[in-house]
């Protein structure tokens, strides 16, 4: 079993930066694809970005702003946020799988094993 612990959420200012940070209880990302996805009020869960490997994968509203990446040494995924827009609130959660994903599959939750409880990001305007 491995816990995910999200940190880095706040509030912000349209065009402001936030960073994320999924810490795992153990060593486990090296072998794994670990994504962020956002829940939205009134809105359905939705794929932010995802790294598996070497590879980095991101949603077309986010691309360009946002980019993962991973610190094997302390088992850490990030997400740095940049440009933030107010349609970037929502509760951001980690994801992690116990294999690699392929590109479609690391874009669907169903492909991961383990979740955290969420960050709370909120942008104002």
């Amino acid at each position: 079993q491995v816990q995910l612990v999200e940190s880095g959420g706040g509030l912000v200012q349209a065009g402001g930066s936030l960073r994320l940070s999924c810490a795992a209880s153990r060593r486990f990302f090296s072998g794994s694809a670990v994504g962020w996805f956002r829940l939205a009020p009134g809105k359905q869960r939705e794929f932010v970005a995802a790294i598996s490997g070497t590879t980095d994968h991101y949603a077309d509203s986010v691309k360009g702003r946002f980019t993962i990446s991973r610190v094997n040494a302390n088992d850490t995924v990030y997400l740095q946020m940049n440009s933030l827009k107010t349609e970037d609130t929502a509760a951001y959660y980690c994801a992690a799988s116990r294999r690699y994903l392929s590109l479609t599959d690391c874009r669907s939750w169903y492909s991961y094993d383990y979740w955290g409880r969420g960050t709370q990001v909120t942008v104002s305007s």
